[in-house]
């Protein structure tokens, strides 16, 4: 393993502020013995003490939005998507300060920090087209004279809530469409990554203060679970979009179906990959292991469970092992250009991979590789962490829950009938995959009696999904699709519209009355 150089938090606090500079937005104001803080996993020690939003503001910050709602749903919508047309451009431009904000307090590596910003610049793409193709039907009528038809409407407010782990690429999907849609947005990030959020806000206040769109069309507040509740029980809020754990989904749908509100829920994977005797094992490997380790293993789509043909399974095993062996010496300081494994978000997420590790060696699983932390001399505060492989004899109870963290189970099955079985056997539904050079395996598993999950892949990995179609899953994921396809449906109200133009008055299936 390499030497590792803590970097300085106060050099990576500077860094944060330069880049608010060069996106010529307000720094966040630092306040000493503040409420809250900026925190970068990278040492993990404070940045800089930020106050938090009370209760009161955040109501505030609804009205704000409920208030300029009025002006923005009468709004075209192609000139609403004017607004995001600008906002992508100012992404193109401050790519790299974003990517870096990522980076110092998500921990992700540079190239997936950029990629998550292009995901941003992505949507705003998408978007835009979407804001000319928010199209309705029309339908015949059973009546003469008269035309059947749907149309769809602006919802209202829209409050968002996101983790860390994708600290602007899942705002950027819930608040593009909206945007176009015509609502309006309350964001709520992660306490984790409140400074990608306000540097995201000050570009789409640029945006909106060049475009001339109303400045309250998207607000964001700091703070906990206190700050997140208020989102969740207003009435006002039309709609509430929540992306964490499923614990989180439990406690939010049912406060927000009691107000008969709207929820968008995007909660746990527990996600597999099927590789049959036929796979190209050169595949498998490249696929399952960015999958697997990338994000130190910490996004929903996470590849943490490989069901291999009794076949391959060792070879499979073997192959794996070797290529986690070389990201030992990638472990480290994410804003180094050769690293690959930057670290856990913090010290829960350690202690939980520890825990898992120990249950599945309880089972009778053997750790083939990984699992030790690293660099806890030279980073006492930080949590590095070696991805771990593991040889299971079955599926646990351990393999049938989430472990936010790198951690691989792998599996053997005989038939592709076991295979989807196991597959399906856990409460999550969100990312899936299959290796085979098989068609019909292939068709098999993208059937109705296939994976039962949202996202289901063949020949890749788990993890990666294009913005150009919907994302979410099924079971304990929470049943929500956010990003391209038809999610924009999510965030507007359907009518139904009969127009009768032919002066009779006749009623539908032929009812007679007066």
């Amino acid at each position: 393993m390499r030497t590792f150089v803590l970097p300085d938090t106060e050099v990576l606090a500077e860094r944060a502020r330069a880049a608010f500079d060069r996106c010529g937005v307000e720094r966040p104001r630092e306040v000493e013995g503040a409420s809250g803080a900026a925190r970068s996993p990278i040492t993990g020690q404070e940045l800089f003490g930020l106050e938090y939003d009370t209760e009161e503001s955040t109501d505030r910050a609804i009205a704000e939005a409920q208030e300029a709602f009025a002006a923005w749903r009468d709004t075209p919508a192609p000139v609403r998507g004017r607004l995001v047309h600008r906002l992508g451009e100012l992404l193109r431009e401050h790519k790299a300060d974003l990517a870096a904000l990522v980076t110092i307090e998500a921990g992700k590596v540079g190239s997936e920090a950029l990629g998550e910003v292009q995901e941003m610049i992505d949507i705003c793409d998408l978007a835009v087209g979407m804001s000319r193709q928010l199209y309705g039907r029309t339908m015949p009528s059973e009546r003469p004279g008269h035309r059947l038809m749907e149309t769809w409407h602006p919802l209202g407010v829209v409050g968002v809530i996101t983790a860390f782990n994708f600290p602007v690429a899942v705002w950027s999907w819930n608040t593009c469409v909206a945007l176009v849609c015509g609502d309006t947005v309350v964001w709520k990030p992660s306490e984790l990554t409140p400074l990608t959020a306000l540097a995201c806000h000050g570009l789409l206040m640029r945006a909106a203060a060049d475009v001339g769109a109303p400045l309250g069309v998207h607000r964001v507040v700091l703070g906990g679970r206190e700050v997140g509740e208020v989102l969740v029980e207003d009435r006002r809020v039309a709609l509430l979009s929540a992306t964490g754990s499923t614990a989180m989904g439990r406690a939010v749908a049912p406060k927000v179906a009691a107000r008969m509100g709207r929820y968008l829920l995007e909660l746990g994977g527990n996600n597999a990959a099927v590789v049959a005797p036929s796979a190209d094992l050169d595949l498998v490997v490249r696929g399952s292991v960015f999958a697997a380790a990338g994000t130190a293993g910490q996004r929903c789509t996470t590849l943490r469970r490989l069901i291999v043909h009794e076949d391959v399974v060792e070879e499979v095993g073997r192959r794996i092992v070797d290529a986690y062996k070389q990201l030992r010496d990638r472990i480290g300081d994410p804003f180094e250009e050769s690293t690959l494994v930057g670290p856990l978000v913090g010290e829960r997420g350690h202690a939980a991979m520890r825990a898992a590790l120990e249950r599945a060696q309880a089972d009778g699983g053997e750790v083939l590789v990984g699992g030790d932390r690293c660099f806890a001399e030279e980073a006492a505060d930080a949590y590095y962490v070696e991805p771990a492989v593991v040889r299971m004899p079955g599926q646990t109870e351990v393999v049938r829950e989430e472990t936010f963290a790198p951690i691989l189970y792998v599996m053997a099955y005989r038939t592709l009938e076991e295979a989807v079985q196991m597959h399906n056997d856990v409460p999550q539904g969100l990312s899936s995959a299959i290796f085979t050079q098989d068609q019909a395996e292939a068709e098999r598993f993208l059937s109705s009696a296939g994976s039962d999950c949202g996202i289901v892949n063949v020949n890749i990995g788990t993890s990666g999904a294009e913005i150009g179609g919907a994302f979410g899953g099924e079971k304990d994921t929470g049943g929500g699709r956010e990003s391209g396809s038809d999610a924009w449906k999510t965030y507007m109200r359907r009518a139904t519209n009969t127009v009768n133009y032919g002066g009779g008055l006749p009623l539908a299936q032929g009812v007679r009355f007066l």
